[in-house]
C-alpha cells in the first residue's frame, strides 16, 4: 500500500505539505460555504429575521455532526493505527462498524427533529420572531441527516489512509454545489430559508455518493458487508475515541444556546442575529486549522502504531508551529479589519456598527486557539481517548459556558463594562452585561490554550521518550 509506505518514510514537512494542503482548501471552501449561506439569508428580505432563525437552528445542526464526529472521526484513528500494525482486517471492520452506526442514528435523529422541531427550538432560544423561519430551515434540513452522517463521518476514513485529495473532493462537491444551488432555491425559485436547506441536503447527499463510491470501489481498505452487524466492542472502541469530539460538538451546541439565550435577554434580536457573524468569522480561523491537524492525523496515528515515535515527534511539532502562525495571523486580520467583515453579512448599519464591535472581543482569544486544536486533535491521533475527552471538556463545558452566566451577574454593572459597551450602548437592552457576555469567549479560549498545551506537554515528554 504506497500511501501507507509514504506515511512511514517520507519527510515529514513534505508529507504534511502533501496531506494538509487538500484538507486546508476543503476547509476553506466549506468555510466560504458557510460563509455564503449566511450572506444570502442576511441580505434576503427579512434577512435579520432570517439570521435569527439560522442561529437558533444551528445547535440542531451542530448535534446531527456531532454523530459523524462519535462514529467517524472516532473510528477513522483506530483504523490508522491498525493500518500502521499491518492489521487491514481489523481496520475495514472498524470502518464498516462506524458506516451501520452513522446510517442507524442518522435515522434516529430525522425522526426526533421532525417530531419535536418546535420544542426543541423554544429550548435554543428562538422567540417570536426567529421560531417560524428556523422551523423552516430544520425541517427539511432534517430530512437529509443520513447524507450529512456518511458524507461527512465516512470521508474521515478516505483522509486517514492518506487520500488527501480524494478527502478534499468529498467536501469541494458538497460545498461548490450548495454555492451554486443557494440562490437558485433562495432567490430562483423564491424559497427563502427553506431554498437554504434544500441546497444543502441535495449537495450532501452527492457527496456521500461519492464517498460510498470511493470506500466500495477505489480505497485499499473497503467496506465490506462480511462485517456486518459491527461487534458491539468494535462500537464501544470506535465510542471511546470518538466520545472527546462529540462532546466538542455537542457541548458547541450547548455553547450556542447559552450565548442565543444571553444575548436575547441582554442585547435583543439583532444580538441574536449577529451571533451567526461572530460563529462565521470563527470558522475562518478554526476550519483551516482543523485541515491542518486533519493532515497530520494520518502521520501521527499510523507511525504511533508503528513506534516510529521520532516521526510522531516531528509531524507534531511542525503542525503546533503551522497552527499556532495561523491563529494570530488570522484573528489579528479579522479584528483589525472587523468592519469590513460586517459589511459583507448585512446591509443593515446598525448591525455593522455592533457587529464590528462584538467582533474584536469575540474573537480576542482565537490568538492562541491554533495551540488548543493542535494539541487536542493530536490527542486524538494517538488514541488518548481520556485526555481528549478531558480537554474537549476544559474550554466548552467547564469555563465558557458558565462564564456565559456568570460573568454578567457579577461585572456586568461595573465600570469597565459599561465603559466597553459604550460604543454600542443605544443599541442594546443592556449593552455591559452584552460585553460581559462576549468577554466569557476569549477568557476560555485563553484559559484552555494553556492548559491544553501544558498537559500535553507533559504525555509528549512522558510517553514519546523512546526515540529523539
Amino acid at each position: 500500500m504506497e500511501q501507507n509506505n509514504e506515511l512511514a518514510t517520507k519527510k515529514i514537512s513534505s508529507l504534511l505539505l502533501n496531506l494538509a494542503i487538500p484538507a486546508i482548501i476543503a476547509m476553506l471552501v466549506s468555510m466560504l460555504y458557510n460563509m455564503v449561506d449566511r450572506i444570502y439569508i442576511g441580505n434576503m428580505e427579512g434577512g435579520t429575521i432570517g439570521m435569527a432563525g439560522l442561529a437558533v437552528a444551528v445547535p440542531i445542526i451542530t448535534l446531527i455532526q456531532g454523530f459523524t464526529q462519535l462514529f467517524g472521526t472516532g473510528g477513522a484513528p483506530l483504523a490508522a493505527i491498525m493500518l500502521g500494525r499491518q492489521d487491514k482486517e481489523g481496520a475495514e471492520r472498524t470502518m464498516m462498524a462506524s458506516f451501520a452506526a452513522l446510517v442507524v442514528s442518522g435515522i434516529l435523529l430525522t425522526v426526533i427533529i421532525e417530531v419535536f422541531k418546535e420544542p426543541i427550538l423554544l429550548l435554543f432560544g428562538a422567540d417570536e420572531l426567529s421560531l417560524q423561519p428556523a422551523i423552516e430551515y430544520i425541517q427539511v434540513y432534517a430530512l437529509g441527516t443520513v447524507c450529512v452522517q456518511i458524507a461527512q463521518g465516512m470521508n474521515p476514513y478516505i483522509n486517514t489512509q492518506g487520500f488527501a485529495k480524494m478527502g478534499m473532493a468529498t467536501i469541494l462537491i458538497g460545498a461548490v454545489l450548495n454555492i451554486i444551488l443557494d440562490p437558485v432555491f433562495i432567490f430562483g425559485m423564491n424559497m427563502g430559508i427553506t431554498g437554504a436547506a434544500v441546497a444543502t441536503i441535495i449537495s450532501q447527499g452527492i457527496s456521500a455518493v461519492w464517498v460510498l463510491y470511493f470506500l466500495i470501489k477505489k480505497s485499499p481498505m473497503k467496506l465490506r458487508t462480511k462485517f456486518l452487524p459491527p461487534k458491539l466492542s468494535t462500537i464501544g472502541s470506535i465510542v471511546m475515541l470518538g466520545i472527546s469530539p462529540f462532546v466538542m460538538s455537542a457541548t458547541e451546541g450547548l455553547l450556542q444556546i447559552s450565548f442565543n439565550n444571553q444575548m436575547s435577554l441582554y442585547g435583543g434580536s439583532m444580538a441574536v442575529g449577529t451571533m451567526a457573524i461572530l460563529m462565521s468569522l470563527y470558522q475562518m480561523v478554526l476550519l483551516p486549522l482543523t485541515g491542518i491537524t486533519q493532515g497530520a492525523q494520518p502521520i501521527l496515528s499510523y507511525n504511533y502504531g508503528a513506534r516510529n515515535y521520532g516521526r510522531v515527534k516531528e509531524a507534531f511539532r511542525l503542525s503546533f508551529k503551522v497552527c499556532l502562525i495561523y491563529s494570530i495571523v488570522t484573528s489579528g486580520i479579522i479584528m483589525l479589519f472587523a468592519s469590513s467583515f460586517a459589511r459583507v453579512f448585512s446591509k443593515d448599519i446598525d448591525t455593522i456598527r455592533y457587529a464590528a464591535w462584538a467582533i474584536r472581543i469575540y474573537l480576542f482569544g482565537g490568538l492562541i486557539f491554533g495551540a488548543q486544536i493542535a494539541c487536542q486533535q493530536s490527542f486524538m491521533a494517538l488514541g488518548q481517548a481520556k485526555r481528549s475527552l478531558i480537554m474537549a471538556l476544559l474550554r466548552k463545558v467547564i469555563l465558557l459556558i458558565p462564564l456565559i452566566y456568570i460573568l454578567p451577574v457579577m461585572f456586568g454593572n461595573s465600570s469597565m463594562a459599561q465603559a466597553m459597551a459604550e460604543p454600542v450602548m443605544d443599541l442594546l437592552k443592556d449593552g455591559g452585561r452584552t460585553f460581559c457576555v462576549l468577554l466569557a469567549e476569549p477568557i476560555a479560549d485563553i484559559l484552555a490554550a494553556t492548559v491544553t498545551s501544558l498537559t500535553f506537554l507533559q504525555f509528549y515528554k512522558s510517553s514519546l521518550q523512546d526515540v529523539l
